[in-house]
């Protein structure tokens, strides 16, 4: 007979279940970027899988191929050529470029002179391309862990399409919280998806059009090269494009353009600031707001851990985050109260 009743029996089994669970979590770290990656994947074609495949009548095997070419010519093949582009760009940039070594040694003679620091502005200038360039790991790895990457992404999200009633019933059936909570957590994420992802996506996209077209108008060398650097800062909020337009008017005016200086930095704080904000609030009535701070922490938690790509996961895992925390609440104000119903008011 066993020493150990029901109730024992299953906090033993809930213990191994946890203990497992973090040697797994921990196993797979080196491949979270490819699950985070197919769940944003899925969140953003589910609707057009299910538009084609239900409503259409298409075959579902085609229709997950399709979506996963379509992000690959639509998304990841540009993502890369940017970032190859930008590091390349990055280990190329000279200080001659914009006069900066005049203007660099202007610099260290005065804080040399005022502040002991005879070196912080060339300290500066390797500091900021230094930490360019690691916004980029993946891109400056392996090509191998990049294609295992992709690899294992497209692997999830194809059994996730070509098996989604089994996934969704499934996710349903485990998630630790009712139904009608789960159903409230998924129009949550999938609101938090898109605002994180496409919302800022066209956002950044937008602005670093807009900046590229700016820079070429008023003569500012590879206007597509820092049109895609606009692209990325624009996903951290205050900054954004429209701040290097003030750099580069500055470089404009000390170079005796005045006017083409001061035109361009009210282009790019004037225009494109305003554009950045009427684009935030249709997309935020669309879609959903994620708040600044969200996306300021969230930046500086993702970059260590994804590179290049923590500007979206960053914000997107401290979102879901907060859900999770969300949902917990409610479920135990919720329990709370069958307590309170089920042992009287005199209980």
């Amino acid at each position: 007979m066993s020493i150990f009743n029901y109730k024992q029996r299953n906090n033993i089994i809930l213990t191994a279940i946890v203990i497992l669970g973090c040697f797994l979590v921990y196993a797979l770290s080196g491949l979270f970027s490819s699950i985070l990656g197919a769940i944003v994947l899925f969140t953003i074609f589910r609707p057009i899988y299910l538009h084609f495949v239900e409503n259409k009548g298409w075959n579902k095997t085609l229709v997950t191929v399709m979506i996963i070419l379509t992000s690959l010519i639509v998304i990841i093949i540009p993502l890369m050529a940017l970032s190859i582009m930008v590091v390349g760009k990055i280990g190329s940039i000279n200080k001659d470029s914009f006069n900066l070594q005049e203007w660099v040694t202007k610099i260290d003679d005065y804080a040399g002179y005022n502040f002991n620091q005879p070196h912080i502005a060339e300290n500066t200038l390797q500091k900021l391309g230094a930490y360019a360039t690691e916004l980029f790991p993946s891109i400056l790895g392996s090509a191998a862990q990049i294609i295992i990457t992709l690899l294992v992404m497209y692997f999830l999200l194809y059994f996730m399409f070509t098996q989604m009633r089994e996934f969704e019933t499934g996710l349903l059936k485990y998630a630790p919280f009712r139904e009608q909570h789960a159903i409230k957590f998924a129009v949550a994420l999938r609101n938090s998806t898109y605002s994180n992802v496409l919302g800022q996506g066209i956002i950044a996209l937008t602005q670093g059009t807009l900046l590229a077209n700016g820079f070429w108008i008023f003569g500012i060398p590879d206007p597509i090269f820092w049109g895609v650097i606009g692209t990325f800062i624009s996903f951290l909020p205050v900054v954004g494009a429209p701040t290097l337009t003030i750099p580069a008017g500055i470089i404009l005016i000390a170079g005796g353009h005045s006017l083409k200086g001061i035109l361009l930095m009210a282009y790019g704080l004037l225009f494109i600031g305003n554009i950045d904000n009427v684009l935030r609030m249709i997309i935020n009535k669309r879609v959903g707001n994620t708040h600044p701070i969200i996306s300021i922490i969230g930046v500086f938690i993702g970059i260590p851990l994804f590179g290049i790509l923590g500007l979206v996961f960053g914000p997107l895992l401290l979102s879901y985050f907060l859900l999770l925390l969300e949902i917990y609440e409610t479920n135990r104000m919720a329990a709370d109260r069958l307590e309170r119903i089920r042992t009287g008011p005199d209980g």
